[in-house]
C-alpha cells in the first residue's frame, strides 16, 4: 500500500461521510497517473502555491490601493486568511482540509490589479463582461504554465467557479451558482468572514472609519473587536452545521444577518466612501486606457506578452491585463502614456 492510499483510507476512516473523498474526485480535465504520496485535493493545493498567478496576488489591491503601510491587506494576505478561517472550519466539521485548502488558495487567482475597480472596468469593456471567478478558473485551465494549465480536479475547479457571492444572498440553499461540495460552501463563507473583518480593520487602521461609525446591533451581535467577530461567525457555523455532519454548512439567522448588514454597511461606508472612490475612478482609468491601447495595437500586445496571440485578441488582453500586479500596470501606463524626462548633452 503507497503512503497516499494510507491517506486516502485514513480519510474514509476519520472524515464525515459527507465529506468529500480524495479518492472519489470526479477527476482532472486531462487523466493523469496519482501520485504514490500526495492525494488529489494536496497535489492541487500544490501546484496552486507553486504557480506565477498565486505568487502575484502579494502586489493586488485588496481595498487599499499600493498601500506605504506594511499591515495593509493585499490580495495575497486575503487568500492566506481565507484558506486558515476555511481549514478551521473543515477540520471542526469533518470535511476535507486539503480540497477546502486548495480551494481557498486559488479562489482569486483571476482577480485584476487594483482590486474591484480594474474587475468593474474590464466588466464593461469587455464583450460578454468579465468576472474574477470565472477567471480565475480560466487562469488554472488555461493560463498557467504556458498555456497548459494547472489540470486541477473537478472539485476544487467547481469551489474557484463558484467561491463568489456579491451583495446577494450569502449562501442559498441551492443554485447555479452554488459550489457542489460541502468544502466549496465553506470556503464561500470563509471568503466573506475574512473581507469583512479585514476590509474593516484596515478601514479602521487608514482612519475612513472610527469604530462609533459602526451600527451597535452589528457591533452587539457580532463583537466588538476583530478576533471576537470571526471567533463569533466562524463558531456559529460550527454549531449549525455539525448537526448535518457537515452535509449543510449554514449559519443562523441571526449570525448571517447581521454579517450581511456588516458588508453592506462596508459597500456603503468604506468601498463607496469619497476617499476610497477617488483612487477606485483613478484606477478604473488607467485599466480603460491600458485596454483600449492593446484592443487598438496587436502587435504591442505580442511584443508585451512576448509570443504569438493563442486566443482572440480581445481575449488576450482581458488576460493580460487581469493577470497585472498593482505596480507592472502603473508602471506600463507611465511607460505607455507618460513622457520621459528628455536627457539633454552636457
Amino acid at each position: 500500500m503507497t503512503i497516499r492510499e494510507e491517506l486516502e483510507l485514513r480519510e474514509r476512516q476519520t472524515l464525515s461521510p459527507h465529506a468529500t473523498f480524495s479518492d472519489s474526485t470526479r477527476g482532472r480535465r486531462s487523466p493523469e497517473e496519482e501520485d504514490d504520496v500526495r492525494m488529489s485535493f494536496q497535489r492541487d493545493r500544490d501546484r496552486i502555491v507553486h504557480c506565477k498567478s498565486f505568487r502575484r496576488l502579494k502586489h493586488k489591491t485588496q481595498v487599499f490601493l499600493a498601500p506605504t503601510g506594511d499591515h495593509y491587506r493585499t490580495r495575497l494576505t486575503h487568500t492566506i486568511e481565507v484558506t486558515q478561517i476555511a481549514r478551521t472550519l473543515a477540520r471542526s466539521l469533518k470535511l476535507n482540509e486539503d480540497l477546502a485548502e486548495a480551494i481557498a488558495m486559488g479562489h482569486d487567482l483571476g482577480h485584476t490589479p487594483f482590486g474591484h475597480a480594474g474587475e468593474e472596468v474590464l466588466n464593461e469593456l469587455h464583450p460578454g463582461g468579465f468576472e474574477h471567478s470565472a477567471q480565475s478558473l480560466r487562469v488554472v485551465d488555461l493560463l498557467e504554465r504556458d498555456g497548459r494549465g494547472l489540470n486541477l480536479t473537478w472539485e476544487v475547479r467547481d469551489g474557484i467557479k463558484n467561491h463568489s457571492k456579491g451583495r446577494g444572498i450569502i449562501l442559498e440553499v441551492s443554485g447555479r451558482d452554488m459550489p457542489h461540495t460541502p468544502e466549496g460552501r465553506l470556503v464561500r463563507l470563509a471568503d466573506i468572514i475574512a473581507y469583512t473583518n479585514h476590509d474593516m480593520d484596515d478601514a479602521l487602521r487608514a482612519g475612513v472609519l472610527k469604530i462609533r461609525d459602526v451600527p451597535s446591533v452589528i457591533l452587539k451581535t457580532l463583537g466588538k473587536t476583530h478576533s471576537k467577530r470571526i471567533d463569533t461567525m466562524i463558531r456559529d457555523i460550527i454549531r449549525c452545521s455539525a448537526p448535518s455532519g457537515g452535509a449543510e454548512v449554514c449559519g443562523s439567522r441571526e449570525i448571517m444577518e447581521a454579517t450581511a448588514s456588516l458588508r453592506d454597511f462596508l459597500f456603503t461606508n468604506v468601498y463607496e466612501s469619497p476617499v476610497i472612490r477617488s483612487d477606485f475612478d483613478k484606477s478604473k482609468q488607467i485599466v480603460a486606457m491600458l485596454y483600449r491601447f492593446f484592443i487598438n495595437d496587436r502587435d504591442a500586445l505580442e511584443r508585451e506578452i512576448g509570443r504569438p496571440l493563442r486566443y482572440k485578441h480581445r481575449r488576450e488582453v482581458a488576460d493580460f491585463i487581469a493577470g497585472m500586479t498593482d505596480r507592472y500596470a502603473l508602471d506600463l501606463f507611465n511607460r505607455l502614456f507618460l513622457p520621459s524626462p528628455w536627457a539633454a548633452e552636457g
